[in-house]
């Protein structure tokens, strides 16, 4: 396992943008597939965005609409997510996942994911 700490959230007015970071600790993680999710309170979490170990593979959910992207650097030991064009409906707290499977795969809601982080709350005011 790798171990997560995300930073970047706060409170933004609609049409604002963020940028998340997710710093990660451990050897491994230029290996590892990195993820975005999110969840607000009384739903699922959802899947967001991930990136293959490389960078050179990314995917996202469909509700994301060309407004959020997702990097990293494996010099750093660090996945981002840039957000724009913010909604209130994006209002969520924001978690980083990490797995060693394929990036393809973290958007599939009966996959356990190896490690999270605490996340980081995101709120956005119409």
């Amino acid at each position: 396992q790798v171990q997560l700490v995300e930073s970047g959230g706060g409170l933004v007015q609609a049409g604002g943008s963020l940028r998340l970071s997710c710093a990660a600790s451990g050897r491994a993680f230029s290996s590892y597939a990195m993820g975005w999710f999110r969840q607000v309170p009384g739903k699922e979490r959802e899947f967001v965005a991930s990136i293959s170990w490389s960078g050179r593979s990314t995917y996202y959910a469909d509700f994301v609409k060309g407004r959020f992207t997702i990097s990293r650097d494996n010099a750093k030991n660090t996945v981002y997510l840039q957000i724009g064009s913010l909604e209130p409906e994006d209002t969520a707290v924001y978690y980083c996942a990490a797995d060693p499977s394929p990036a393809e795969l973290m958007s599939d809601p009966r996959r356990i994911i190896d490690s999270w982080g605490h996340g980081t709350q995101v709120s956005v005011s119409s």
